[in-house]
């Protein structure tokens, strides 16, 4: 996984006024926990773009005042109307020490239903994963290319590396689903051979995504 370094300065003050003075000179203010002590810090916003504008996890070496730190990001706040970032939490983390990680998902390959006029939903867009720190990856790929019309891809058929799961393995990742002009019919086109079969296939085909949306 890859690593942005930041650079922060302690906060020798707290309390909402500071916090509010801060944030309009266009530095962030921070919190890291997990080490021997909380560390309240400042830095400049534009330094966490890397770090929460991105489409994949990063660990965060934190130059603190000259004191280096390894940490991940674990909470993030946003201003409700700006979206402005106005608090991150971080974990100091260790070597040889397990971490737990929100790590994102990248569907990849070309699924054959999307030719047949389906359409690829994503579900959930991160997997919570357990591990050591070198065996954290940068995301989590998703292989749909054999997901056909009206098939979808659960958590538990995601390959694993050296990590473990800890989102629910029954919960789907992705589902391609069928248009509405090919319900009711098979995945060829062609209506049931007769009514009464059609009927059934049809009651049959309402159940699957009951079952999705609980899952």
């Amino acid at each position: 996984m890859k690593t942005v370094e930041v650079i922060g300065y302690r906060r020798a003050n707290l309390g909402k006024a500071e916090s509010k003075r801060l944030r309009a000179e266009g530095f962030v203010p921070c919190v890291m926990y997990g080490g021997e002590e909380q560390i309240h810090f400042y830095s400049p916003a534009i330094l966490f773009r890397d770090v929460v504008y991105t489409a994949d996890a990063h660990f965060v070496e934190l130059n603190i005042e000259g004191d280096i730190h390894r940490a991940i990001l674990q909470d993030m706040q946003f201003h409700p109307v700006s979206d402005a970032i106005i608090h991150l939490d971080f974990l100091e983390i260790f070597k040889g020490t397990v971490v737990k990680m929100t790590i994102p998902v990248h569907l990849e390959g070309q699924a054959p239903g999307v030719a047949q006029g389906g359409k690829v939903f994503k579900k959930i867009k991160y997997l919570t994963i357990k591990g050591l720190p070198k065996n954290m990856p940068d995301y989590i790929k998703c292989d749909i290319s054999n997901l056909g019309l009206g098939e979808s891809i659960k958590v538990r058929d995601v390959e694993t590396g050296d990590f473990e799961i800890l989102t629910p393995e029954r919960i789907t990742l992705a589902t391609l689903e069928v248009p509405r002009v090919l319900r009711g019919k098979d995945v060829e086109g062609e209506e049931g051979e007769e009514g009464t079969e059609g009927e059934e296939g049809t009651e049959e085909g309402a159940e699957a995504p009951t079952e999705e949306a609980e899952s």
